[in-house]
């Protein structure tokens, strides 16, 4: 087995949001070299990575040749140049998640269609190549209001996302490739995260369940674990490794779905990085989804996903009305209470519905720590001066 440990290897790592911050808390632990390729100077990993690289992600250059510097190349974000990625591989760079698979989760429609073709229970849908023809569609009566309207590229935290409800709520949708849903009537929306690594070992967090901020349509709390049936749960896990195998997945999958109200699991989409289902995870569980990411690409031993007590996270996000330098109000309030660890990303400036960072409250009883996480949103204010 190759020596990751405080040796010259290097770790690449595509992205450096909260994610690749988050991830360089499990690489520092084991002393593995990392680079990471950002957008962005100010980057949340710029100051804390061993080797920071500005350029963009979409860019062939930019990936290919950050790549000939690395030994393995993985991501923190999937919206990456693909023709880069396939070249280094031909070249027999390792990249995880593979090229093929990321080509496939990139295109929310591709998705959609991989889902069918494997037999995975999704939502209906229709592809559109264009926004405009969905009102062609509707005037010859095939297709009905309301549905989930998502762009096929590029969405993320609730953007490319939108629920249309009438014809007038087309105008306002940008004119780009796109996929309809129907819209599904659920009890609740859940998340599995699978990690296999090379060797083909597997390993499942428990389900977790979601709630959602009704009007950015991102997460606000995430449960774990759910408090659903297990029946429903097991189903739900049978799904999500059922998509890893179909892909022949190696990384990290959090595979987010749909319980109806007739209990089925219809699979929403995926991720194929840590994600913010897995946060809980850090204060929760015995092996957290940062450091279950690093095994699984480096085809280490995968670790124990079991929870050590009930978790909950929080979302924070910039208040509305909000934008600027940033400022934590509050914080030291909840500091006080027990079983709360605040995240802060490292974010300088807010602005409505950005994500700052996240708070685990971590308690023996699910029910007290969603009043706990309750009494956190009311308390902490993301603001600016």
């Amino acid at each position: 087995m190759k020596n990751y440990y405080s040796s010259d290897f290097k770790l690449g790592v595509l992205g450096g949001g909260q994610l690749g911050r988050m991830l360089l808390a499990e690489t520092q632990k084991l002393d593995i070299h990392t680079s990471i390729l950002e957008t962005n100077k100010n980057a949340p990993c710029a100051e804390i990575c061993n080797t920071f690289v500005v350029g963009d992600l979409l860019d062939f250059d930019a990936v290919y040749n950050f790549g000939k510097t690395v030994d393995v190349l993985t991501i923190e974000i999937e919206n990456v140049n693909l023709d880069a990625l396939d070249k280094l591989e031909d070249e027999g760079l390792t990249i995880f998640p593979k090229p093929k698979d990321l080509r496939i989760i990139q295109s929310k429609a591709r998705q959609k269609n991989f889902y069918v073709d494997h037999e995975i229970p999704t939502a209906d849908f229709s592809h559109f190549a264009h926004s405009t023809e969905i009102k062609h569609s509707y005037e010859n009566n095939t297709i009905d209001f309301p549905f989930v309207w998502k762009a096929a590229r590029f969405g993320y935290d609730g953007t490319g996302v939108k629920i249309v409800r009438n014809i007038e709520d087309l105008d306002s949708l940008p004119n780009v490739e796109c996929i309809t849903e129907k819209l599904i009537p659920f009890k609740n929306e859940l998340a599995v995260i699978v990690a296999r690594n090379a060797d083909g070992a597997v390993k499942t967090y428990p389900v977790v369940e979601m709630e959602f901020h009704p009007e950015a349509n991102q997460v606000e709390y995430v449960i774990c674990p759910a408090r659903i049936d297990a029946q429903v749960a097991e189903k739900a896990r049978e799904i999500a490794l059922k998509v890893v195998s179909d892909l022949d997945f190696v990384g990290l999958l959090a595979v987010e779905m749909f319980q109806t109200v007739d209990d089925k699991i219809l699979v929403n989409e995926v991720a194929p990085r840590p994600h913010n289902s897995g946060h809980y995870s850090i204060e929760a569980s015995y092996t957290n989804q940062f450091e279950q990411h690093i095994r699984s690409i480096l085809n280490l031993p995968l670790g124990n996903t079991d929870s050590k007590v009930a978790g909950i996270m929080v979302n924070l996000v910039g208040e509305e009305g909000f934008s600027g330098d940033v400022i934590y109000e509050n914080i030291e309030e909840i500091l006080k209470i027990d079983g709360v660890t605040p995240h802060i990303y490292g974010k300088k400036e807010t602005h409505p519905f950005r994500k700052m960072g996240h708070v685990t409250i971590v308690n023996k009883d699910i029910e007290v720590a969603r009043k706990v996480a309750q009494e956190v949103k009311e308390t902490i204010r993301v603001i600016s001066k």
